[in-house]
């Protein structure tokens, strides 16, 4: 599915299949330089499989570098980049492990050729993603894009690369506002977040776009959103707009889905349609409101929205938002919807008490402990 918004090409990668394709034929075609941004990257055959692409970009003169979360990608063995390495390419780690700074993680994926084509979304480089989302491997979304807006990305990603090690004066700066900011063009607007007392440009434009919203359809596979915006989604819904959401059936953060499940019954009152998708473990990031388009590394989370780095592409664009209907519209045809009694009656006390203590722990214990750590880097 693609679509031409004012200098951009888009087109929609809904599988895993088609993402990794993507991504390797570009690898094999560029010229220049590759970018290379991701929190999980894994030693499985996927993993194996673009390193030795990059190897032989690297082999042909091609400038490759690579910035992966410590966290994330902790369990690459250590001679994993080695190829790489020794073929020049640059490797680099985001926030080595230390007690203090942890909690902060780069969730951001996204890869750049020749500044020219970029690709971005849910997708980490790991085997579970590999598959059509419904036999095999987990439910995502990427997005190809042919433009200017490459070289936008590419110098977002030069900014975190710059700053991996996590140790440098530059923090200081980036407890109001490096690390939240939007980048706008005519035709989109590049939300990057991070930790800080800056407000999230993600929550911010969100906001904006639900204050006269008539049509909303999310796919997200961590929901829980900040009061604000539960609050935004009803009032779309109590005015008579339509309000559909798609969220995990199966999930690799039970904590998380638990936690989410809290809010069902609020939303089910006031009209929201719910689906939960079945068929394999949803990790899809992906926002329409009327014709705005959101698709990046957010989920809608605490944790998204107020501790790690991540980036959401927003788009206006009628042929860009039907494309994305589509891909909602088809994930609907493997989803069960949730029944406002159904739901109510399936729920015992133990269950219930449950799903209020992950919401406790994911929304007031998690970013409690952050703001702690964040203070204390201050000091």
């Amino acid at each position: 599915m693609r679509s031409v918004a004012g200098e951009h090409r888009y087109t929609w990668l809904a599988s895993g299949t088609d993402y990794f394709s993507g991504i390797l034929g570009a690898v094999e075609a560029s010229q220049d330089c590759i970018c290379l941004e991701t929190y999980c990257y894994t030693a499985e055959d996927l993993g194996k499989r673009i390193r030795d692409a990059l190897v032989r970009a690297r082999l042909r003169g091609v400038s490759v570098r690579v910035l992966l979360d410590a966290v994330g990608s902790r369990g690459l063995p250590a001679d994993f980049w080695t190829p790489l390495q020794s073929a020049g390419a640059e490797i680099r780690w985001f926030n080595p492990l230390a007690l203090q700074r942890c909690w902060f993680r780069d969730h951001r994926k996204m890869t750049v050729f020749d500044r020219r084509i970029a690709f971005l979304g849910g997708f980490n480089i790991a085997a579970q993603y590999e598959g059509d989302g419904v036999r095999t491997g987990w439910r995502d979304i990427g997005l190809k894009i042919e433009g200017p807006l490459a070289g936008r990305l590419a110098n977002a990603f030069e900014e975190m690369y710059s700053r991996a090690d996590f140790r440098h004066k530059l923090l200081t700066g980036l407890r109001r506002t490096d690390a939240n900011k939007v980048l706008t063009s005519p035709d989109h607007q590049l939300l990057l977040s991070g930790p800080g007392r800056a407000a999230s440009p993600i929550k911010r434009a969100l906001r904006q776009d639900l204050e006269e919203a008539s049509e909303v359809q999310i796919i997200m596979g961590y929901f829980l959103p900040t009061w604000r915006l539960r609050r935004h989604l009803l009032r779309v819904a109590g005015r008579g707009g339509r309000v559909q959401l798609i969220l995990a059936g199966k999930s690799d953060v039970w904590l998380s889905r638990l936690a989410g499940q809290s809010l069902y019954r609020r939303f089910l009152n006031r009209g929201v349609e719910v689906y939960e998708y079945l068929p394999q473990i949803l990790h899809a990031k992906m926002i329409v409101v009327d014709d705005a388009v959101y698709v990046g590394s957010s989920n809608l989370d605490q944790r998204s929205l107020q501790i790690n780095y991540e980036l959401m592409l927003r788009v206006r664009d009628r042929g860009l938002a039907m494309g994305a209907r589509a891909i909602f519209n088809d994930s609907l045809t493997q989803c069960r919807r949730i029944e406002k009694e159904q739901w109510r009656a399936s729920r015992s006390l133990w269950q219930r008490l449950k799903q209020r203590l992950a919401y406790w722990l994911l929304v007031r214990v998690d970013p409690y402990l952050a703001r702690w750590f964040w203070r204390r880097l201050a000091d």
